[in-house]
C-alpha cells in the first residue's frame, strides 16, 4: 500500500499495516469531530510517524497513486477541514 504524507512525499507500507492505520485514522476523525486541537495533533503525530516508520520511502522520480492520505505535521484542524471541504466539492 502507497501512503503520502502530504508535503512530505509517500512511503510503501506492506498490506498488513492497514489495520493500524485505520485506527490511528479513526483518532485522527475523532479529534477532528470533536473540535480537540490538541488530540488532533498527537494523532497526527502517531499516525505520521507509523507511516515514516512502517513504510519505506517511495522515489520521488517513480509516479504511484497513493492509496492513503495524512496531512503534513503540523496540519491544523481548520487546516485539514478546509482541505476536506475542497475534496467533497472536487468529488461532488
Amino acid at each position: 500500500m502507497i501512503v503520502r504524507i502530504l508535503g512530505e512525499g509517500q512511503y510503501e507500507l506492506a498490506d498488513s499495516s492497514a489495520p493500524s492505520l485505520e485506527a490511528l485514522d479513526a483518532e485522527l476523525n475523532r479529534a477532528l469531530e470533536n473540535g480537540d486541537e490538541a488530540e488532533f495533533a498527537t494523532a497526527l503525530s502517531k499516525l505520521a510517524e507509523t507511516v515514516r516508520s512502517s513504510g519505506a520511502r517511495v522515489d520521488p522520480a517513480r509516479f504511484v497513486p497513493s492509496d492513503f492520505t495524512v496531512p503534513h505535521d503540523g496540519s491544523t484542524l481548520a487546516e485539514v477541514r478546509e482541505l476536506l471541504s475542497s475534496e467533497d466539492l472536487a468529488e461532488g
